[in-house]
């Protein structure tokens, strides 16, 4: 999926994760987990310039989004043209481990919360990213 589609899911999922978690006791707090919904579900996606660079071995992906911003922002199918069969495996993989491994890492920070939080918001993400591999959305 592009940004833009992960973003508007993240702040649907964001936004009902913050309720059922948190409860409505303050709306700067709900608008703070949103937003984190939000970023997080468009960051994560940068786990793919570093799979690239393992895989391909050098940054040519990363050099061609940032230099290119069309490429980087609006047509983002062609970031990583003609290494999609090198890449496309491990992509959700990759996910996988951020997801784990930040989920972890705030529960073992004593923030159980935030990491239950995180946890909802990457599968939603990971879970889109099936859907639309499998041609469903």
């Amino acid at each position: 999926m592009k940004s833009g589609e992960h973003a508007v899911v993240g702040a649907v999922v964001g936004s009902v994760a913050a309720v059922l978690l948190v409860g409505t006791a303050s709306l700067p707090l709900l608008a703070g987990y949103v937003a984190y919904a939000v970023l997080l579900s468009v960051v994560v996606d940068l786990d793919h310039f570093l799979l690239s660079r393992a895989v391909v071995g050098d940054w040519r992906h990363l050099e061609l989004a940032v230099t290119n911003p069309r490429v980087g922002l609006i047509e983002q199918e062609k970031v990583f043209e003609g290494y999609a069969d090198v890449l496309e495996p491990r992509r959700l993989l990759s996910h996988h481990v951020v997801g784990g491994v930040l989920a972890f890492g705030l529960a073992a920070a004593g923030l159980g919360t935030v990491a239950v939080f995180s946890a909802v918001v990457l599968y939603a993400h990971v879970l889109c990213d099936y859907l639309r591999d499998l041609g469903y959305a």
